[in-house]
């Protein structure tokens, strides 16, 4: 099982990221099956729950700091899950981490998730 995320960078305050998460391999399967989450650890900080959203992409759960800035979606025919990030502030500055759930729905518990990302870096300045 393997994801790979990609797309974080360095943007400036109010700018815009996409963050994309692919699965490969047997992974690919758990991807359209289950729900998938993005999570964020800043230095020092805990890492915590940004955007999930269940099997279909219908149902979905964002943090309170992110939410109507940030967008969950994702492709079943490319397995790949998405994060539109817009409005970008400082403090979303982080280390973000996909990540496969092993429920069909949205979760936002940290323990409910199996396979993990290795994190892409986003960096936001003032």
């Amino acid at each position: 099982v393997q994801l790979q995320a990609f797309g974080g960078g360095l943007v400036q305050a109010g700018g815009s990221l996409r963050l994309s998460c692919r699965a490969s391999g047997r992974s690919g399967r758990a991807i359209s099956d289950n729900g998938v989450g993005w999570f964020r650890q800043a230095p020092g900080k805990e890492r915590e729950i940004v955007a999930a959203t269940d099997w279909r992409g219908v149902s979905t759960n964002y943090a309170g700091s992110v939410k109507g800035r940030f967008t969950i979606s994702r492709d079943g025919a490319k397995n790949t899950v998405y994060l539109q990030m817009n409005s970008l502030k400082p403090e979303d500055t982080a280390v973000y981490y996909c990540a496969v759930s092993r429920y069909s729905g949205s979760t936002s518990a940290r323990e409910d998730y199996s396979y993990w990302g290795q994190g892409t870096l986003v960096t936001v300045s003032s």
